[in-house]
């Protein structure tokens, strides 16, 4: 389809494209019945994960091949050069629509790792995994954190050392998410250890099942391991594996971290929605103060979709984020609170007893989960001080 056809047409064309090939949700008896998780990080196994991880990477391949993947790509990459608004407008039709709930692996391969690609990868790069990563044939992990460097990234300690055409990477990551089924992994190492601590820092795309990659799960307090530390052993990377130039690893970095602030466009987004019909569907009145929650709860949800829609704006268009992904990240992560606290208003000693109430127990998986997103990404402090220092010009913090 060529040129930007109305919202309301667009909507008319995905919901008939969506009705060729899935089955709607039931209107109001979709209340009650089903699926009633509201988990932020699932609890499968190793296999589970992978099981449904090919599903929805089936579902994604449909949806691009049919056109309504990528939709604010350029045609060059498989999508169709629509604005960044017409991926929500998609999205609202979509729910309707019996598919495959994206996981993690799939926001952070598409809209954090893929765009940084387009901005730093060489030509070859881009046209080597932009396109498969867009359509899920490739997914990609995060190997950021690290257990010593805590919140401060630039203090990472995985060493690569150049080796001819190659790079030896040696390290240890951790909190990743996605690690088991994902294909690459972009990892942040250190490539001058007598550079400042923003200088000699060079990225790297990591084939997952390199020899000397090892990936352990992590069991976490809800049961489930989400998440993985992985090891690299002396993992031999190709020069034309390293994403942006040697030293610069850090701009590359600040790329993919604005990105993971721009996925709270979306973060949290289906589960505050569900708390709203929640209060719909309780079998008593509410009190004024659950209403005020609840009105509360919904405009915040609205600006959290705008804010979300500026930064996928400027990443689309091949630009760098500003700050305003660290507005859009912690505004997330106090939507997630504020889900979290209207909740347990709503359903007080329900959400802590599992009497096999539909809707209700399940809840505490948000309530162990949610805290999680306040550190995940860049912890709420380092979003304040970001906005302290480039937004508001306030003094820099000492260095020690």
């Amino acid at each position: 389809m060529s040129g930007i056809p109305a919202p309301e047409r667009f909507r008319a064309e995905a919901r008939a494209w969506l009705t060729s090939v899935a089955r709607p949700r039931p209107a109001d008896s979709a209340w009650g019945t089903g699926d009633d998780s509201v988990a932020v990080f699932e609890n499968w196994s190793e296999d589970e994960e992978r099981e449904h991880t090919e599903r929805i990477r089936s579902w994604e391949r449909t949806r691009f091949d049919h056109g309504w993947g990528a939709l604010s790509w350029p045609e060059e990459f498989g999508g169709r050069g629509l604005p960044a608004s017409y991926e929500q407008l998609y999205r609202e039709e979509e729910a309707a629509f019996d598919v495959p709930r994206r996981t993690e692996i799939f926001p952070v391969t598409q809209q954090l790792v893929a765009p940084a690609v387009r901005i730093w990868g060489t030509l070859e790069q881009r046209e080597r995994w932009i396109r498969p990563m867009l359509r899920a044939d490739q997914l990609a992990c995060q190997l950021f954190s690290e257990t010593e460097a805590g919140s401060d990234l630039a203090a990472v300690r995985t060493r690569a050392i150049r080796d001819g055409d190659h790079w030896v990477l040696s390290g240890h990551k951790v909190w990743t998410s996605g690690a088991q089924a994902a294909s690459w992994g972009v990892a942040v190492c250190r490539t001058d250890p007598e550079a400042r601590k923003h200088a000699g820092i060079t990225v790297f795309m990591v084939p997952m099942a390199a020899p000397g990659v090892t990936i352990r799960p992590i069991r976490q307090m809800t049961g489930g391991t989400s998440f993985n530390e992985v090891y690299l052993d002396d993992v031999v990377v190709p020069d034309a594996d390293r994403l942006g130039p040697a030293g610069e690893g850090w701009r590359v970095t600040l790329t993919v971290l604005a990105a993971e602030r721009l996925d709270s466009g979306s973060l949290g987004l289906a589960n505050a929605d569900r708390a709203v019909e929640l209060a719909r569907h309780l079998s008593r009145p509410l009190t004024g103060s659950e209403r005020d929650r609840v009105a509360d709860l919904y405009v915040r949800t609205l600006v959290q979709r705008l804010i979300g829609l500026r930064v996928t704006a400027a990443l689309v268009a091949g630009r760098e984020p500003g700050a305003e992904a660290s507005v859009g990240k912690l505004y997330a992560t106090e939507t997630m609170r504020r889900t979290t606290d209207l909740a347990l208003q709503l359903l007080g000693p329900r959400l802590v007893a599992d009497t096999g109430e539909w809707g209700a127990f399940a809840w505490t998986e948000h309530l162990l989960g949610a805290p999680g997103y306040s550190i995940a990404g860049g912890t709420d402090e380092i979003q304040r001080t970001i906005l302290s220092e480039r937004v508001l010009g306030l003094p820099k913090e000492p260095s020690p």
